[in-house]
């Protein structure tokens, strides 16, 4: 034998002749799920059996997010992906990218074109999203009476908040009639203004039994709803469209009672914790002061309240001299100044000149200072040092 291959090579050859299979690259098998795993690094392993044979399978994590539903054993399903070998135990298996429950691709597709036409419409637009009142006093529920998810939801609104009303709104949930009736009795909560909040839902089932929730008229009557809405469908992996029209999703009818109320408990112990936080505060603050009071107390100031006001005498007293004394000063610097200014100026005066037995002449222009610009016939005057006289020039 010259063409000896090892377990290895002979594993990978075999792979590479089913990957070059086109029509092994995508197909879609139909079987029952066994001995399902989820592993905790994210990927699913299971078998697809049917009466006469079985499949190996896997879906990794990064397709596994897509899942609207949870597998379990016994469920008929349809499978899409590709056939290869996986080398290291030289067996064949399906590498899963879609899981879909069997009979159920239609819905599917109905529920991701309507809700691609009612995103692009902005009925789902965060902007239009109205916030829940804090206290409600009047709850709806929108949902068949004979769930068991009514009954928790009453127990829990009940045990949180008992404070407020609870209104039921009695409609089928499942079945052709349940999308009409789910609608109308949003609109008539809102017309007849019945409550502050509603919660719109129904527990758990298939993608068949929540589908009323995924019709477009229950998903106009929650947009179009002046009330808050929670929606409130199945369990936590399924997704509606009514999740996606509502101003809030609950993951559960028993969550969207959590959500609707405050719990009373809580309240009741963070208002006590902020009472103790208050008391605190205001002996602390009494504290404070009481110490602000010591320190004032033993000031000097009010053990002898006088002390400061004979110190400030005292110190007025001495200002008060220091302020006459510098007046006097000020006053006799004036007065001689002013006495020696006088006599400067008694000195200059044209009186002391006139008492020596001087005169002044003048005329219409003025003092007459030369003889040359007198005017015979004009008349002058004379300044003595007692009085003046007129004289007229003859020669």
């Amino acid at each position: 034998m010259e063409n000896i291959l090892t377990v290895t090579q002979l594993n990978n050859l075999i792979k590479a002749a089913f990957d070059n299979v086109p029509a092994l690259q995508n197909v879609c098998v139909r079987g029952e799920l066994s001995n399902y795993k989820l592993y905790p690094s994210g990927h699913h392993y299971f078998t697809l059996k049917d009466a006469e044979g079985s499949l190996k399978c896997v879906l990794f994590k990064g397709n596994a997010w897509s899942l609207r539903f949870k597998p379990q054993n016994g469920m008929s399903v349809l499978a899409v992906g590709r056939v290869s070998v996986y080398p290291r135990d030289g067996a064949y298996q399906l590498y899963c990218t879609r899981l879909i429950p069997d009979g159920a691709g239609d819905l599917q597709m109905a529920f991701d074109q309507l809700k691609e036409r009612l995103w692009r419409e902005g009925l789902f637009d965060q902007a239009h999203k109205q916030a829940l009142p804090r206290f409600p006093h009047r709850i709806g529920i929108v949902t068949s009476p004979a769930g068991a998810a009514v009954h928790d939801m009453l127990r829990i609104l009940g045990k949180r908040w008992p404070l407020s009303k609870v209104i039921l709104l009695p409609v089928r949930v499942q079945g052709e009639e349940a999308a009409g009736e789910i609608a109308r009795a949003i609109a008539y909560a809102n017309r007849e203004a019945l409550c502050e909040l509603l919660i719109v839902g129904r527990g758990g089932g298939s993608m068949e039994d929540l589908w009323a929730f995924n019709e477009e008229p229950v998903a106009r009557a929650i947009c179009a709803s002046k009330i808050p809405v929670i929606s409130a469908v199945g369990h936590e992996p399924d997704v509606t469209i009514s999740d996606f029209a509502a101003d809030l999703r609950a993951a559960t009818p028993s969550n969207a009672a959590e959500l609707a109320v405050p719990d009373r408990a809580e309240l009741r112990a963070r208002l006590e914790g902020l009472q103790r936080q208050m008391a605190a505060a205001l002996q602390r603050q009494a504290q404070s002061a009481r110490g602000r009071l010591e320190a004032l107390r033993k000031r000097p100031v009010l053990k002898d309240p006088l002390r400061p006001v004979q110190d400030r005498r005292q110190t007025l007293d001495r200002l008060t001299e220091r302020l006459a004394a510098a007046e006097a000063s000020v006053i006799s610097g004036q007065k001689t100044r002013l006495t020696r200014l006088a006599a400067s100026l008694d000195a200059m005066s044209p009186l002391k000149v006139l008492a020596r037995g001087y005169a002044v002449v003048s005329d219409e222009r003025g003092i007459v200072t030369k003889a040359s610009v007198l005017i015979p016939g004009r008349e002058v005057k004379i300044q003595f040092q007692d009085d003046a006289v007129s004289a007229v020039i003859r020669e």
